[in-house]
């Protein structure tokens, strides 16, 4: 039997998850954490085959989360669960361990696949992020700038060009108005870039919005 672990701090996609595993016979859900301090905590108690983790929670974001987890338990299996699309996220994931990536949209119809690819040691990603990472092999290129950002400063950057205020981006990443404005002025900094146009146009141009 798969055991798994869900971490999300919304008890309405929990629920949603847990019913498209209950109607298989080899995996179960042995336990849900709404943060990422409770999921280490839960980690530490029990064994486990696999984590679903959300990339956003309140008090830590997924990828540091994952990172940690990584740490004390470097052979879990974790398969990161977000609302970004995969053009965002699902590479710096990949990079810091991730067995694999999932859009909350796709998880209903992959999600099971997906539990048991990486059971098996495999990573798992979409076809359409696999002919994204097929597309970038061999290419020549530079490593872009927004590649050098922290986690938190490279979800300020998406934020601010999706078109949010300060005081949104506040709320949404649980943190102070103060610290999201320390994230954007080292943005500005590492980009070479003046403004919240500036960043915005940036952003579009390298397909980090929708």
């Amino acid at each position: 039997m798969i055991r798994v672990l869900i971490v999300d701090d919304h008890a309405i996609l929990r629920r949603g998850l847990k019913q498209i595993l209950s109607e298989t016979e080899d995996m179960t859900v042995a336990g849900e954490a709404e943060n990422s301090q409770q999921a280490l905590q839960i980690l530490r108690e029990g064994a486990w085959d696999v984590v679903l983790l959300d990339i956003s929670m309140p008090d830590r974001n997924g990828i540091d989360t994952l990172k940690l987890i990584k740490k004390e338990k470097p052979k879990l299996a974790v398969l990161m669960l977000s609302m970004h699309p995969e053009n965002q996220y699902a590479i710096r994931a990949l990079k810091a361990g991730a067995s694999g990536y999932l859009t909350k949209q796709s998880a209903p119809a992959q999600l099971v696949t997906a539990i048991r690819q990486v059971t098996k040691g495999r990573k798992y990603v979409s076809p359409t992020l696999a002919e994204e990472l097929a597309n970038t092999l061999g290419e020549d290129t530079e490593t872009p700038p927004h590649e050098q950002l922290s986690n938190r400063e490279y979800q300020t950057l998406t934020l601010i060009a999706s078109g949010k205020t300060l005081t949104e981006i506040a709320g949404e990443l649980k943190l102070s108005v103060k610290t999201v404005s320390v994230y954007r002025a080292r943005v500005l900094a590492k980009l070479k870039l003046k403004n919240n146009a500036e960043l915005t146009h940036y952003g579009i141009k390298n397909g980090l919005v929708e």
